[in-house]
């Protein structure tokens, strides 16, 4: 399990991942709650993005920035899946280089997306609150089209670096990864060269993203209550600030748990592996699980579209 590459200029040819440290004889008991949350995300973020495409009233901007949310939920869920309940179910711990290389990519390539679809959806708020007659001219169908190639473009030019960064030193220490997955910050532990280069990349993609995607959405939130406390009643005000709410949530659900992930693995280097492993999971399937529940919930358009298509379902 603790093999070593005792040649500094060869490269494993597969890494060891970990499941719940201290439970490894339970892990199939372990794999029902996570086949709960994986089931549950897969179902509800495929019903939101159903029901957005069946539905002629939910073709809007922020329905269409919805849609691209769900499609990356599912994304970052089905990259982690598979290694994740193979460990739980067969135990089967070991996964190849380069597919470590390539989950590691999908995975922080999505999580950086999400970031960038909510800081899409906060100026979508804006527009729709703080300039509602320009609205449909400002988000036309072209504008959304740039919007969405440029959060791809903006993500994986992002990720790409680190990872031909990381691929170009030589791991020649333990060969275990803390996590049931591949993550950066885990895999660049088990380097023995020199990562200053690694490190300041990642402060630097940590700045781009991490940092300034929220500053710039509760930017876009105090332009918006300056406006609606400014100019609006109070039942405007609280209508307005409802359907900022479903937003405001998913905002917390990701940016929460991603700071702890961070604040863990820089600060907490010595803290149980549990605590570790907790915190990833959290970071990568809370917001996939939460946010179709927070959308079908607040979002009454939503909720109407969801009965609707199951009424339909039930008729035929």
């Amino acid at each position: 399990m603790m093999s070593k590459v005792t040649n500094s200029t060869q490269a494993p040819f597969y890494f060891i991942l970990t499941g719940i440290p201290g439970f490894e004889a339970s892990h199939i008991w372990i794999s029902i709650p996570f086949c709960c949350v994986y089931t549950i995300s897969l179902m509800g973020n495929t019903t939101i993005l159903m029901v957005i495409r069946k539905e002629p009233t939910l073709h809007q901007p922020m329905y269409l920035f919805l849609s691209m949310l769900a499609l990356t939920d599912l994304g970052l869920t089905l990259t982690t899946l598979p290694t994740v309940m193979q460990l739980l179910w067969f135990n089967a711990d070991k996964i190849g280089f380069e597919a470590c290389f390539v989950q590691l990519f999908f995975i922080h390539t999505f999580s950086f997306m999400e970031s960038s679809v909510l800081l899409a959806m906060s100026f979508d708020r804006y527009v729709a609150i703080c300039r509602p007659l320009h609205y449909a001219s400002i988000l036309t169908s072209e504008v959304i089209g740039r919007i969405s190639l440029a959060i791809i473009c903006r993500c994986v030019l992002a990720v790409l670096p680190s990872l031909f960064l990381l691929k170009r030193l030589s791991f020649c220490r333990s060969h275990l990864l803390s996590h049931s997955y591949c993550l950066h910050q885990d895999m660049i532990h088990l380097v023995c060269g020199d990562i200053q280069v690694n490190s300041w990349y990642g402060f630097s993609v940590a700045l781009l993203i991490i940092v300034m995607d929220p500053l710039l959405i509760v930017l876009s939130y105090t332009l918006i209550l300056k406006s609606i406390l400014g100019t609006a009643s109070q039942t405007e005000q609280f209508r307005a600030l409802n359907n900022c709410l479903s937003h405001i949530l998913a905002v917390l659900v990701l940016y929460v748990p991603m700071v702890g992930v961070s604040m863990t693995h820089r600060f907490a280097k010595h803290a149980s592996p549990l605590v570790h492993v907790i915190m990833a999971n959290i970071y990568l399937l809370a917001p996939p699980v939460m946010n179709p529940i927070i959308y079908s919930v607040k979002t009454k358009q939503i909720r109407q579209a969801i009965f609707h298509l199951l009424f339909q379902r039930k008729v035929y």
